[in-house]
């Protein structure tokens, strides 16, 4: 068989680390690396021997979909509608870039120069969920079904619970508001507490409220999403968890349908 050498950068950026923290060794390195690389990056570095990540990107999105439906399916006798909403969770851009950042994929990404800059940001996190995805699909093509499996199990699959106990298949105003009314009779209320910076950055900080107690604060770069920040905001300052919910746990004599 022959054996190539993987590209420089699978040295200089210490792919090897990546590979030990998934349990995987890949036998085509280029394609590890591949998958953590922004479209962005080429357009500086036209000399790159690799393409950018969208296609593993395209390949991985359906594969981690497919293992994440075949879970809950043979799991769980929940209503479809609900089924959908368990596994919108796990596969969102919110939970890849989770997923990403507790791998430690950053480090590894390559990106131009300007979108390095950029950390801490939504934009960021758009790139850590789509280099998660592309490295879904890598692992897809340089290992197979089985692996891939595996990996999403591990690394996705497994923040099922959490997603059940704390109602993150909700959005966060929808959660705060179903437990503020359950737990303390009361519809929560939002006020903005200031705009700042130009109309096409601004950024508002917003207030939630029960009647006329502050509960807590959240900004975003628009009323809507520091409404969505101040009201997860909230649920922690409250320690409320999501709305119960019937679990109809499927045991192995059960059907499918």
């Amino acid at each position: 068989m022959l054996i190539t050498m993987p590209i420089p950068s699978y040295e200089e950026k210490g792919f090897a680390k990546i590979e030990e923290i998934m349990g995987i060794s890949f036998k085509n390195k280029d394609i590890l690396v591949q998958a953590l690389v922004h479209r962005s990056f080429l357009n500086e570095n036209r000399d790159f021997p690799l393409a950018h990540n969208e296609r593993l990107e395209f390949l991985g999105d359906a594969v981690l979909e497919l293992v994440v439906t075949e879970y809950l399916i043979e799991n769980y006798l929940n209503p479809e509608g609900e089924l959908t909403n368990w596994r919108a969770a796990l596969v969102n851009g919110t939970m890849c870039a989770r997923v990403a950042r507790e791998m430690g994929l950053e480090p590894y990404l390559f990106l131009s120069h300007g979108e390095s800059k950029d950390e801490n940001t939504k934009a960021r996190d758009y790139i850590l969920a789509n280099a998660l995805e592309a490295l879904i699909g890598a692992i897809y093509v340089d290992q197979g079904w089985e692996m891939a499996h595996q990996f999403i199990t591990r690394w996705v699959v497994t923040k099922l619970p959490e997603v059940l106990e704390l109602g993150l298949w909700m959005d966060s105003k929808s959660r705060f508001q179903e437990a503020s009314q359950e737990i303390v009779g009361i519809t929560p209320t939002y006020k903005v507490v200031s705009e700042n910076g130009p109309d096409h950055a601004k950024e508002f900080t917003v207030a939630i409220h029960l009647d006329k107690e502050k509960i807590a604060e959240g900004t975003g770069g628009s009323k809507q999403e520091a409404q969505t920040a101040a009201a997860e905001e909230g649920l922690k300052v409250k320690k409320w968890k999501g709305p119960k919910i019937q679990i109809l746990e499927r045991k192995k004599e059960d059907p499918i349908g």
